[in-house]
């Protein structure tokens, strides 16, 4: 039946989703001036624009990357350059991804031979400090953290024709996991995709910090990388599954690892991987780092591969959610596909389950779990098969259902959530987890060339769960092996760890429950401290470590990793429902001893001698990226031109649509009064219902 209630609703919300449209464009305001091919006189980023013939001319940007890793700790050194190639006074804005772990705690501005380092300051107060020094005509720089993986650098009174390179510096710890050791150096953030106005998904958002590059322009903004790597054991495995790289061995366990074609587009995160020559797998290891009086440490212990023998398997529920959206269109709903098809086949007849899909909308296979039966399974399987991505990403709904207990009577609940994570409501899914676990456990598996890390991560360390990412599809079996493995193993629970000396405070205050593989990974600070003993239980079972510190590793940037860890803690205290007033402050105070960037505090540099005129008009020009790779742009943005595409025109458009649908209603209800009319003349009443 027709309604015209719901007939104006969807032209209202087509309309909002132009109006929407206009304001990302506004967001994303395009560089000037305006330029013709034949005008370039050399290799430039150019953008086409609604005019004929014509092109924007936007500041390039290229990054040198040099990492030091040394045992579990990496320190980088992120050089970016900016070029600007225009006639114009220009300032620069680059959003840019980190690791979600990154302590970032050095900003470095070097103009010519002038070298500027900058200092940490409150947010707003070192936002003040850089707009004074570009009013006054000063090169400032601003290095601002906009998520704890997504940061932004402002450069300001950039030149014509003008080089300045900004350097930011960060240390983080390295990842361990089933032997493996890891490093991930993301390249591009990826549009996050904000939850529908007023909680309707037929009013999506798309949410980014800077310009997204249409992939017919062609791959921009190169980076250079080179890693130094001493792991401090002789490696058996030592390869990128992400990259093509150049190894230069050194001497004893050191090696010098960069990427092959030289420079690469920044589309995709670059992730290096390395394991010990069988037998050498170190079972403990600890840095420290002393200043001002204080030592800090950095502690990995990994608990032995517990004996499964004889273990019953637990019957278990489990909740299969999959990321149908846009942003997963290609290669990575084809990943998905393949670990959820992968899972399913894990699957017992003692076990029960569902699956969860969702876009714009969410939608269950089965209206509740369903005994693991061969013909469940294959039904399931045969769903997954015809899954494609396309819409929004409205995930709450969906992990809520997740999560929801369904009164099953199995020993474990566990929630495998399949996802590139591309959204910008983090906090709000953070709540929702801690308010909602219960008995289950959350396992994301993070999926595509760059899924959001931060999210991915935090979402399973809220869950009780670990963190999967499957980066490619020769990786899916063997990293979904991995996760049947730790679903399937006993977990080392009831952690505690006692140190010996003087009072420490460590984080993470309460060491969380450990699956399969998983390394015990303590940031702590003291005056002094002799030994640490680790206690938990396996399988039911006592576990005990111990490790003296009379060997310990030294290393720089210790306090930074043991500050940021602090700051991480104090942070999801937020998720738990801590008042921001109170947590502020102690943010605040951390993050300036250890001249740490937060999410309240900033690193800033100022050259003393203004170089742009007086009245100089600087431009703001908001840096392109690239698309991740394998994203459709269509899919992510619709068919809609995102680049160089007036605002006003979607204004005019969605003013057109409205006009033209009330015309299209106006001439429907005439042509309706006419008919009851003629019917009228004809019988002599009116069958016409009223209005």
């Amino acid at each position: 039946m027709f309604s015209l209630k719901k007939w104006i609703h969807r032209v209202l919300a087509a309309a909002t989703c132009l109006w929407a449209a206009s304001a990302h464009s506004a967001i994303n305001p395009e560089p000037i001036p305006v330029v013709q091919i034949d005008q370039v006189g050399q290799g430039s980023l150019l953008i086409k624009t609604d005019q004929p013939s014509k092109f924007v001319l936007a500041p390039t940007v290229a990054t040198d990357v040099k990492i030091v890793v040394t045992g579990i700790v990496a320190r980088a050194e992120v050089a970016q350059r900016f070029h600007n190639p225009s006639q114009e006074w220009v300032e620069a804005v680059y959003a840019f991804p980190l690791p979600e772990k990154a302590a970032v705690d050095h900003l470095r501005m070097t103009i010519g031979h002038r070298i500027i380092e900058g200092q940490i300051q409150e947010k707003e107060a070192a936002k003040k400090t850089y707009e004074q020094a570009k009013l006054d005509g000063k090169k400032a720089a601003l290095v601002e953290q906009e998520r704890p993986n997504v940061f932004t650098t402002w450069a300001a009174n950039i030149g014509p024709g003008e080089d300045i390179e900004v350097t930011i510096v960060y240390q983080e710890t390295i990842h361990y996991d089933q032997g493996v050791f890891s490093l991930r150096f993301p390249m591009v953030v990826g549009p996050r995709y904000t939850p529908g106005m007023a909680g309707d998904p037929a009013v999506p958002q798309i949410h980014t910090t800077q310009a997204v590059l249409h992939p017919s322009a062609g791959p921009i903004n190169p980076v250079r990388l080179r890693i130094d790597i001493d792991p401090g054991f002789a490696t058996g495995v030592l390869r990128s599954p992400s990259h093509e790289i150049k190894i230069v061995r050194g001497r004893a366990s050191t090696h010098v690892v960069s990427l092959k074609p030289g420079a690469v587009p920044a589309d995709r995160d670059f992730v290096l991987e390395w394991a010990p020559q069988p037998g050498r797998l170190p079972q403990a290891a600890v840095f420290s780092e002393e200043t001002e009086g204080m030592k800090y440490f950095l502690l990995l212990l990994i608990p032995p591969r517990p004996d499964t023998a004889g273990l019953v398997r637990l019957s278990r529920e489990t909740i299969f959610v999959i990321d149908t959206s846009g942003s997963m269109a290609n290669t990575s709903i084809d990943q998905a596909r393949q670990a959820l098809t992968l899972a399913l086949g894990n699957l017992q007849p003692e076990d029960s389950f569902n699956v969860i899909q969702f876009n714009s909308y969410m939608s269950r296979l089965f209206p509740a779990s369903v005994p693991a039966l061969p013909e469940t399974v294959a039904k399931a399987k045969e769903y997954v098969a015809h899954l494609n991505a396309d819409g929004g990403t409205e995930m709450l709904p969906a992990l809520q259902a997740a999560l929801r207990d369904t009164g099953e009577q199995r020993d474990v609940r566990q929630v495998i959530f399949i996802t590139d994570g591309c959204v910008s409501n983090e906090d709000e899914l953070f709540r929702a987890i801690t308010g909602g676990l219960g008995a289950s456990r959350l396992f994301t598996v993070g999926i595509g060339s760059a899924p959001n890390s931060y999210f991915m991560r935090k979402a399973a360390e809220f869950g009780r769960g670990t963190f999967t990412y499957v980066g490619d599809l020769s990786e899916v079996s063997a990293k979904m092996g991995a996760l049947f493995a730790k679903l399937e193993s006993p977990v080392l629970s009831d952690v505690r760890i006692a140190w010996s000396g003087a009072a420490v405070e460590a984080w993470p205050d309460k060491v969380p429950d450990l699956y399969l593989g998983e390394p015990v990974v303590v940031a702590a600070a003291t005056t002094s401290v002799d030994g640490v003993e680790v206690f938990g239980r396996i399988g039911g079972e006592p576990w005990q470590q111990s490790l003296r510190f009379d060997s310990e590793a030294r290393g720089s940037g210790i306090g930074a990793l043991w500050a940021r860890h602090k700051i991480e803690a104090l942070m999801d205290t937020l998720s738990e429902g801590a008042e921001e007033e109170k947590v502020r402050p102690e943010v605040v105070a951390v993050a300036l001893q250890h001249h740490l960037v937060s999410k309240y505090t900033s690193l800033v540099a100022v050259d003393v001698t203004p170089t742009a005129p007086q009245g100089a008009d600087t431009q703001t020009h908001k840096i392109p990226a690239n698309l991740p790779s394998g994203w459709k742009y269509d899919k992510v943005f619709g068919t809609l031109p995102q680049t160089a595409t007036p605002g006003p025109l979607y204004l005019l458009l969605g003013l057109a649509l409205i006009t033209s649908s009330v015309a299209c209603w106006w001439i429907l209800g005439l042509a309706h009064r006419r008919a009851c009319a003629h019917a009228r003349e004809r019988k002599g009443d009116s069958p016409c219902a009223a209005g």
